[in-house]
């Protein structure tokens, strides 16, 4: 349903976006990740309309979006970031004017109102003016004015920023369940909201995609894909060696006094040997583990290096 196709956005001398090309189908929530200046938000910028690529083509459900912007536009919601609304108007005459906007009158707006105002929890500000609602409650009113018209396609800049925990849980299902039947793509900073929400994921830096896949094939990546954290007390130096001295592994890692990490070579599994060294020994396990991968390791690996924390 969305087709990129070399894909670019100069400013001046400054390249935002190069050259980059995907598909997404409907169904997938896409997460854009990447470091401030990447890229990230002119990319969604383009995707919209709101911006003109430098060159490349966009198509959404088959419309061109620079040819075909209407059309396009019909069929998309977004959520840029700050969730921007006029601050006199009350939350409900906000969700109106955006209604009118999109062409629903009389009982069939109040029911949309209702309906969206029920999915992000807002009905109990619908009649405070926006300049008094707090953050997480603006954001939900930006996340109701671009679902309301329920758009194949939904693009949402930093969805759960200014959200406490139990918000992000509301929003994350609610994107779920929206991408049951639409092609969802979420900008995010935040890691977590990959493995939370994302069936795929791309890591993009310097205006160029590094990573497309998985959120399980981005963890994949991580030096502590498939390592094994044990927690005991009996963890003294000649055990350690000979874990250290297993062929697929490549460190043990001394977390503190009672825990350590056991990383395997190239994300190998070596759960079956280190339980067959802490079984021999006789070792009282506290707590044992096999990591799964660490995104925040390959995020830093792929964008800097590993020199910088995100």
């Amino acid at each position: 349903m969305i087709k990129v196709e070399g894909l670019s956005k100069h400013f001046g001398q400054f390249c935002a976006v190069n050259d980059i090309s995907f598909s997404v189908q409907p169904g997938e929530v896409l997460g854009f990740l990447g470091p401030n200046g990447a890229g990230k938000s002119t990319t969604m910028k383009m995707l919209t309309g709101f911006l003109t690529p430098s060159s490349g083509v966009i198509s959404l459900a088959g419309h061109n979006v620079i040819a075909q912007p209407v059309a396009a536009q019909k069929i998309l919601g977004y959520l840029p970031e700050g969730a921007p609304a006029y601050s006199d108007m009350t939350a409900r005459a906000s969700l109106e004017f955006v209604g009118k906007v999109r062409g629903f009158v009389g009982q069939e707006l109040k029911q949309k109102i209702a309906e969206v105002a029920e999915q992000v929890a807002l009905e109990s500000v619908l009649d405070k003016r926006v300049e008094t609602l707090s953050k997480g409650y603006r954001r939900r009113l930006g996340l109701a004015q671009a679902i309301i018209h329920d758009p194949k396609v939904l693009i949402l800049d930093e969805p759960t920023d200014g959200l406490d925990p139990n918000q992000k849980h509301q929003v994350r299902k609610l994107i779920k369940n929206l991408a049951e039947d639409k092609i969802v793509i979420v900008s995010t900073h935040i890691l977590e909201e990959v493995t939370a929400v994302c069936t795929r994921a791309m890591i993009l830096s310097s205006g160029k995609i590094l990573f497309d896949g998985t959120p399980e094939q981005l963890a994949a990546k991580s030096d502590y894909h498939n390592a094994v954290n044990v927690r005991s007390e009996d963890l003294n130096p000649e055990l350690l060696m000979q874990l250290e001295a297993l062929e697929l592994v490549t460190e043990v890692e001394r977390v503190s006094d009672t825990q350590i990490m056991i990383k395997p070579v190239a994300g190998a599994s070596v759960l079956a040997d280190v339980n067959k060294i802490l079984h021999a020994n006789a070792v009282a396990i506290d707590a044992l583990h096999v990591e799964a991968g660490r995104l925040d390791d390959v995020f830093r690996t792929l964008t800097l290096g590993g020199e910088q924390s995100l």
